[in-house]
Parts: C-alpha cells; structure tokens; sequence
C-alpha cells in the first residue's frame, strides 16, 4: 500500500508529490480560480451534491466552463477519497477539495481533486476554551466590488485580516465587517449570535453561505429554535448571550469572546449553542467535539 495521498489531476489519479501546474496558470498567477471544500465523517463524504452546486454557481459566477459535468466530479471526488482512506489514522477525517483555474493562456483549464487530513490537534482547544474572536481593521471585501457568494481562490482579503488578528493573538479568529460596520464573516467561517433564545446571523448577500451554516440554520428549525438573518454590529457581539462560528472542519464551535469581550456567563458551550452542536453529531454520526478534544 502506497503511503503517499494521491490526487487527480488533469485526467489523470497521481501521487500527491507528482502533481505539478505551469508556472503560467492563471490559478497561480491571479488567483483565478474557483474551489469547494468538503469534509468527512468517519470516512463517509458530507453533503457532497450541495458543495458542488455551489461550486459550479462559483464557476458560473467567474465565467468558466468546467471541463466536466457535476457527476463526474461526484465520481472522481469519490475515486480520490476511497483511495485515500486507508492513510487516514484513527479517528481521522479529511477535506476533500475541487478545484478549477482558468489554465494556462490560450490552454485549458487545471482540473485538481485532493484530501487533507483535518487538523483535530491544532484546534481542539477551541472545544474547550472556545473561539476567542478579533474583528480586524481590514473590511470585508464588499459584494459590489466581488461577490462573496462565490467560492474563489483570491483569499488575499482573508489573508491580510487573518495576519492582523494572528499577531494580536495566534489563538483568535478573524471575523471582518463588511463596509457599513455589520458582522460579515472570516476565513471559511459563518459567525452566529444567540439573544434571548433566538439565533442571529448576517444576511447572505454579504457573506459566503457555507453549507455547515445552511446545517446550522435548518437544525435549529428542526429544533424549534427561532432563526434570522439580520444586520448585526459589535454591539449585538457584545451584549450576545452566546456566539458560534460554523464551518466545514469545525462544523460549530463555540465562541468565548468578542475582541476580548467575554461572551455570555462564559459558559462553553451556551445551551442554545450545545443542543445544535449535540444535534450536528446526531445528524452525521460523530462526536464532533469528542473528535477534537480526543487530541487534547
């Protein structure tokens, strides 16, 4: 058994150390390019259908042509998975990512397929302590300017805000305001607010709607917990009884402060916060805390 990932690439089901793109691909040189990312769950994909809609709606939204048809990506993605699942350790899961770039000029676009292992240990204190969160300076790159709602390579945005935060604190978590000074998002994160038994959370058209968040919001319907979507500031933040980030590793995790501010009664998880995430795990058939705090 080989103990090297493989990855598809350009037609082709490679070792992860033979994949290679031009120097010229727009991917590298512009950022342009367009990815979903997935996760499993005791090696079983997640909500596969619905990250590749999104991801064809991202290709649509940058005007590429993706070279195959949506069931070929569901066909590949599994092919890639199945063979990387024997290097997975115990207890493990991955990302699983598609990803398209515009190509080399003139060429046709770069089609990649690859797994990552989730990394449980450097995150599962947030299980415990909670997410401590920073709103940085830098703004949420606004919808007029490019649409967040697409899911694309060009993170500089993201990257800067991420190096703000990570030198005030290398535990925080950046979430931006978008230009109007409203709760937008961060890195691959949705952000949600709980008051007075309601959860709260910043309108779509300003943030990517990630599918851990659509999870989110549909459990806690399912759970008779009021949902809305609203213009929140850092005052909503700091008067908030309990706050949680959703995403595709962490699927929920508990926030335990606002720029220092701390959240609630400092209890982590809150309850609102502890019945999505008990039904989270229900619902795909693993402890998702217990995963993270088993590699405390």
């Amino acid at each position: 058994m080989t103990q090297e990932r493989v990855v598809y690439l350009n037609g082709e089901i490679i070792p992860e150390s033979e994949a290679k793109i031009s120097v010229r691909d727009r991917g590298f040189v512009y950022g342009d390019a367009v990815f979903d990312t997935t996760r499993t769950f005791n090696g079983r994909i997640f909500k596969l259908q619905d990250h590749l809609d999104r991801f064809f709606n991202s290709l649509r939204y940058l005007r590429m042509e993706p070279p195959l048809s949506k069931q070929e990506f569901a066909d590949i993605t599994m092919q890639v998975l199945e063979a990387n699942l024997p290097l997975l350790e115990e207890n493990g899961d991955y990302w699983v990512t598609q990803r398209i770039t515009r190509g080399v000029p003139g060429g046709s676009p770069t089609v990649l397929v690859e797994c990552v292992p989730l990394p449980f240990a450097q995150r599962a204190k947030h299980y415990r302590d909670g997410m401590p969160v920073i709103v940085p300076s830098i703004r949420r790159t606004p919808p007029e300017a490019m649409s967040p709602r697409a899911k694309m390579h060009n993170y500089i945005n993201l990257v800067l805000a991420t190096q703000e935060v990570e030198a005030q604190n290398p535990d925080a978590w950046p979430i931006l305001l978008d230009m109007s000074g409203n709760l937008c998002e961060g890195p691959g994160a949705n952000i949600f607010l709980v008051k007075d038994g309601a959860v709260l959370t910043p309108r779509e058209q300003y943030v990517l709607a990630g599918i851990s968040r659509e999870t989110a919001i549909d459990l806690a319907h399912e759970l008779d917990i009021s949902v809305k979507e609203a213009d929140l500031d850092l005052y909503d933040a700091y008067t908030a009884d309990e706050a949680f980030i959703t995403s595709t590793s962490f699927c929920i995790v508990p926030v335990s402060s606002f720029n220092g501010n701390v959240i609630g009664d400092a209890a982590i998880p809150g309850p609102v916060t502890q019945r999505l995430t008990q039904a989270y795990s229900g619902m795909v058939g693993v402890d998702i805390p217990g995963q993270y705090l088993s590699r405390l």
